[in-house]
């Protein structure tokens, strides 16, 4: 966040003919300007928790700032500096846009669904809208009160965006909340949720769990209920944050079993995956090493080979 409020504040600094900055220090102010795509989209992702991976953080700032390095100096290359910028900020405020509306229906927790939709939208209208407006018409753009109302516009939205975070509660907050915080005591449970949640006990003993693709809005059709409330059940009573989280957790729960069976043992793991309903297996790889430490070929053999030493 305070990255994101620096790069809004030096293109506010940018954006005006009245705040000049000192030549000598002109350039440092460009560089954190053109870094605000880059804060947004960081901050974007991290509060969805869909962290991205160090390569890809690293390449989009390379990516800024080597158009950056252009721009400065080498002035022959100049306008491929300037264009590069654009396109990768393009490029991360697309990213952000796919990250908040395709796992939109993922997230269970009701506020943060919200952001998912009026997040992205401003930062699509206003940042996209800049991007593309400077890039048809490259840097001289003969509007300054224009511009400066629209470094005010960023730095409200950014402002309110932080102001609005931090009045949410602390379920909102992937720093402060883990992807799953445990079930609640059964006795908090209302008759309703008590009956719902029996119901989707038997559900997942039933291995609906299993069904390759399945949505909580799949699930909810198959239980009869309410989306909003097998939602709430399953995050305010459950404990889970995403809707994959509280799959994955018993998919791998079986799947623990099943590579824990002495007679599954050449049973490969790719079958085992498409058994649980994943759709690949390095999808399945990816979610056996988050809820187990360790790969699924790894688990097995720690499994069958240290019980066959202890019997």
């Amino acid at each position: 966040m305070a990255g994101l409020l620096v790069s809004g504040t030096a293109y506010l600094v940018n954006s005006t003919g009245v705040l000049e900055p000192p030549s000598g220090i002109r350039r440092f102010v460009d560089l954190a300007s053109i870094f605000t795509p880059f804060w947004t989209w960081l901050f974007g992702r991290r509060l969805f928790e869909d962290e991205p991976t160090a390569p890809v953080i690293g390449g989009a700032a390379a990516g800024l700032l080597l158009g950056w390095l252009i721009a400065y100096y080498t002035p022959a290359l100049d306008p491929l500096g300037f264009y590069a910028i654009h396109v990768v900020a393009l490029a991360l405020v697309a990213d952000l846009l796919r990250v908040a509306w395709v796992m939109r229906a993922d997230d269970l927790i009701e506020k943060r669904r919200t952001v998912r939709l009026w997040l992205p939208l401003l930062v699509g209208l206003q940042t996209g809208g800049v991007l593309v407006f400077e890039t048809l018409l490259g840097r001289s753009i003969p509007y300054p009160p224009v511009q400066l109302a629209n470094a005010l516009l960023i730095l409200a939205l950014i402002l309110f965006a932080g102001l609005a975070l931090l009045r949410i509660d602390n379920e909102l907050l992937p720093a402060v909340a883990p992807a799953t915080t445990g079930p609640r005591d059964p006795a908090e449970l209302s008759a309703s949720e008590t009956v719902l949640s029996h119901r989707l006990a038997e559900a997942i003993a039933d291995g609906i769990h299993r069904t390759p693709g399945l949505t909580i809005t799949g699930l909810a059709a198959y239980l009869e209920t309410p989306e909003h409330r097998l939602r709430a059940l399953i995050n305010r009573r459950l404990g889970y944050r995403n809707f994959s989280a509280y799959l994955n957790h018993h998919r791998i729960a079986d799947a623990r079993e099943m590579l824990s069976n002495p007679k599954l043992v050449d049973l490969p793991v790719l079958t085992i995956a498409m058994d649980l309903g994943y759709n690949s297996l390095p999808t399945f790889n990816r979610a056996f090493r988050q809820e187990a430490g360790m790969t699924p070929t790894d688990f097995r053999r720690d499994a069958l080979i240290g019980g066959a030493i202890q019997n």
